[in-house]
């Protein structure tokens, strides 16, 4: 495995991601991971490229080229571990890195699936982002739509819309709606959670990955939890999934046999408390990596 850090805030508004890497560290990731029996082929933090942008030119977009620097530098780093066929987790950070892991993926697994876990489906483009914050724009990003050019400065292959499942949703933007609805994105909010259950919608999304015989990015923001449960986040909407909801989805995912990669974006520790939402954390990346509390053979799909 390789567990790459990208301690950006660029994204947000909220200062504390920065601290995100290291107090997942702290809670005890890598030694969750080890203990399952993975090789920790190698754990650092990245370095973002300098790119200078104009934000005046992409208002009301702001830190346009710090979140550019740091895109590039997760693409290639992680892009770097996949080719080397490790299992990479990116340790955020504002989830405008994950328009870094996304891109990568695209560049050596191309049809690679995306289960996207979180409040917001980050469907936004720097031309209808009400915010400004580019946190909100790594999907569509990377899946070509405007102001793709700017961030990546350089060719992207596009992610294909009808291969991500989003899961947990329950704030979007007008535009965003729109753009969801017209690129085929699967998007399942709250009430699907409410009315089906978290294990339809895994199984689901299981299903469709391997029915296109793909493999499976999973992108984990905090807030896709409660704020009751996981408060350490910048952009907290009531509402989420709860701790045994998303410990289930994390376990399926992990006996479908499909996961090859892995982001856990938006900690922000300055808003924790005593380190709860860190440990949190972990221990969801430890289900999705093998933790179990019973022994469960990979169910054969």
């Amino acid at each position: 495995m390789a567990i790459l850090g990208a301690a950006s805030e660029a994204g947000t508004y909220r200062r504390g991601c920065i601290m995100g890497p290291d107090a997942l560290r702290t809670a005890g990731l890598v030694q969750s991971l080890a203990d399952l029996g993975h090789t920790i082929a190698e754990d650092r933090n990245l370095v973002p490229d300098q790119v200078e942008i104009d934000d005046a030119a992409h208002a009301p977009a702001h830190s346009v080229g710090a979140v550019a620097g740091w895109v590039r530098a997760v693409r290639r780093a992680f892009g770097a571990a996949l080719g080397r066929g490790n299992v990479p987790v990116l340790l955020g950070g504002d989830h405008s890195i994950a328009a870094g892991t996304l891109a990568a993926i695209m560049d050596v697994s191309p049809g690679t699936h995306i289960v996207w876990l979180d409040a917001h489906p980050d469907f936004n483009t720097i031309e209808t982002t009400v915010s400004g914050n580019l946190h909100g724009i790594p999907v569509a990003i990377a899946a070509g739509l405007a102001g793709a050019d700017v961030i990546y400065g350089a060719p992207i292959t596009p992610l294909d819309a009808s291969a991500i499942t989003m899961i947990g949703i329950r704030s979007v933007d007008p535009d965003e709606r729109a753009l969801l609805k017209a690129h085929g994105v699967t998007v399942h909010d709250m009430r699907d959670v409410d009315e089906f259950g978290m294990g339809h919608l895994i199984r689901g999304a299981v299903a469709r990955a391997r029915a296109a015989g793909a493999r499976i990015h999973v992108s984990l923001d905090v807030d896709f939890l409660d704020p009751d449960v996981a408060p350490a986040v910048g952009t907290t909407v009531p509402g989420g999934a709860t701790v045994r909801e998303a410990h289930l989805a994390m376990e399926l995912l992990h006996e479908s046999g499909l996961v090859a990669s892995m982001d856990i974006v938006e900690l922000n520790p300055f808003l924790d408390e005593r380190g709860r939402t860190a440990t949190l954390m972990v221990d969801l990346a430890a289900s999705l990596f093998g933790r179990t509390i019973m022994d469960r053979p990979t169910q054969s799909w």
